[in-house]
């Protein structure tokens, strides 16, 4: 007699980090969040998950200079691949997080206004930083690259502590 396959069970949680193309700043975001919450062992409990607001490099692995910066403090970006933001995301996931305001605004424009609540600024995570948006480092060189990282690593802290301490109440 066969065995049913196991399936993994639904996280109690669903995050969406977004950008423009979904090459630099929201797999950096997703990537590292990941990470964090590995380490918090939360990674069962909080899927997370990256698009962009437009739809340039659908298909594209991240930005090389991204990966680069990512993997020299030991993140890995090579699964992921830009895919843009669709109308189904707005209900699948309970947390969408813009890296900058005109990426809030356009996910603002295409949301549902009764799932609104579900969008934010990510950097309201940090901690140590007081900017409230991730700079596109697209058009710039490697120090881009670091610095987002940091607004991005102080950010996934500081968002990781928030569910565990929430997650911890749920249960």
């Amino acid at each position: 007699m066969r065995r049913p396959l196991r399936t993994a069970p639904e996280p109690d949680m669903k995050i969406l980090f977004c950008c423009m193309g979904n090459i630099c700043r929201s797999p950096t975001a997703e990537g590292v969040v990941r990470a964090r919450l590995e380490a918090a062992g939360l990674h069962e409990r909080v899927e997370v998950a990256s698009a962009g607001t437009h739809a340039h490099h659908v298909g594209s692995k991240p930005d090389p200079r991204a990966t680069a910066a990512a993997a020299s403090r030991g993140v890995d970006l090579t699964r992921i691949r830009a895919r843009r933001v669709d109308d189904t995301d707005f209900a699948q996931f309970d947390l969408i997080y813009a890296m900058d305001r005109d990426n809030l605004r356009n996910l603002e424009r295409n949301c549902p206004e009764s799932l609104r609540h579900k969008l934010a600024l990510f950097l309201q995570h940090a901690e140590r930083f007081d900017e409230d948006e991730v700079p596109d480092p697209y058009y710039g060189g490697p120090a881009g690259f670091e610095r987002v990282l940091d607004l991005i690593e102080d950010a996934a802290d500081g968002l990781v502590k928030e569910l565990a301490t929430r997650l911890r109440s749920a249960t």
